[in-house]
């Protein structure tokens, strides 16, 4: 896949079949809207795009909001590629492009920069300055610039049932079972392995600490999960503390620390990718360090289970 950090380095003559929207999460529903992308371009030998924006437009119109993102740009650009699109461009959003006016973002970005001669695009997508043309203007702009328009009609996309805001709420909450099933895969975070207190090793559970560089990237509730990593090609299950380990330590500041069964292998420095498949519990400040030992010896026997029932 050909990925573009900005409109203005896609330069083609080929005409294209376009998407565009931020994709965050790369659910179901926007799988299907990329499968029906690619379909398209493969039947009249078009191109796949795929028009992204970063940061996310709430992000520089709304950010008082704090808004917490399901991908990091870089996870969002390999789902995409997973699904078969050949382009992507990930134009930069700010305020000054915020203002572009609707016959400019259609003229302007859609036909001459990316040669659009279809465009696949949700009932309610809403484009130029102020959110102010809808699909019946884009309908209207597509019969005057010579390109097709295919509309994701609301009941589509009801019958999906699931959404980047609902993906959220459910790892607000925890619920990485609910996330997983609207995802369509296991949800993951990438991060780099990095020194921790070491207090876990005192306690027979040498645990490896994740640091995740994307203060945008959405971290699950606190609690306990069953988590998995693909370390020498091989997976290894473990199980993963999200939070401030309450019981030890008086540090308030939010760790990811995983006890990857049976290895003992050195992981720091290393890059890894961090698989959510089940949650065990919430995280609890225990009055005796005995008690915290014995909940560990149990998610471990959980986690040994659940890796049993899957092999």
């Amino acid at each position: 896949m050909n990925t573009y950090t900005n409109i203005d380095q896609y330069k083609t003559s080929k005409g294209a079949v376009v998407t565009i929207g931020t994709f965050d999460g790369v659910h179901q529903g926007h799988q299907k809207i990329l499968e029906r992308v690619v379909k398209r371009a493969h039947k009249d030998s078009l191109t796949s795009v795929l028009l992204t924006f970063f940061p996310h437009p709430r992000m520089v119109l709304q950010p008082d909001q704090d808004l917490k993102l399901i991908n990091s740009i870089d996870e969002r650009v390999a789902l995409v590629a997973s699904q078969g699109i050949e382009n992507i461009v990930i134009h930069p959003f700010s305020k000054e492009f915020s203002r572009t006016t609707a016959i400019d973002y259609v003229k302007e970005i859609l036909v001459d920069r990316l040669q659009a001669k279809v465009v696949v695009i949700g009932y309610d997508h809403r484009f130029g300055i102020n959110r102010s043309a809808s699909i019946k203007e884009l309908k209207e702009y597509a019969a005057e610039f010579d390109f097709e328009v295919i509309e994701i009609s609301k009941k589509e996309v009801e019958e999906v049932a699931v959404s980047s805001t609902k993906i959220r709420t459910t790892l607000e909450k925890g619920s990485i079972e609910i996330t997983n099933k609207y995802l369509n895969r296991d949800f993951s975070i990438h991060g780099v392995i990095i020194s921790g207190k070491k207090i876990g090793r005192t306690i027979g559970y040498p645990t490896a600490n994740l640091s995740v560089k994307e203060s945008y990237k959405i971290i699950p509730a606190s609690g306990v999960y069953i988590t998995s990593s693909m370390i020498n090609g091989q997976r290894v299950y473990g199980m993963t503390n999200i939070g401030n380990n309450p019981t030890v330590s008086s540090d308030a500041s939010q760790t990811i620390e995983t006890y990857y069964l049976d290895l003992r292998e050195d992981l720091y420095d290393k890059e890894m990718e961090l698989f959510f498949h089940k949650r065990l519990r919430s995280e609890k400040k225990f009055h005796h360090l005995s008690d915290l030992v014995a909940a560990m010896q149990l998610d471990e026997k959980n986690t040994r289970i659940y890796v049993r029932q899957m092999e």
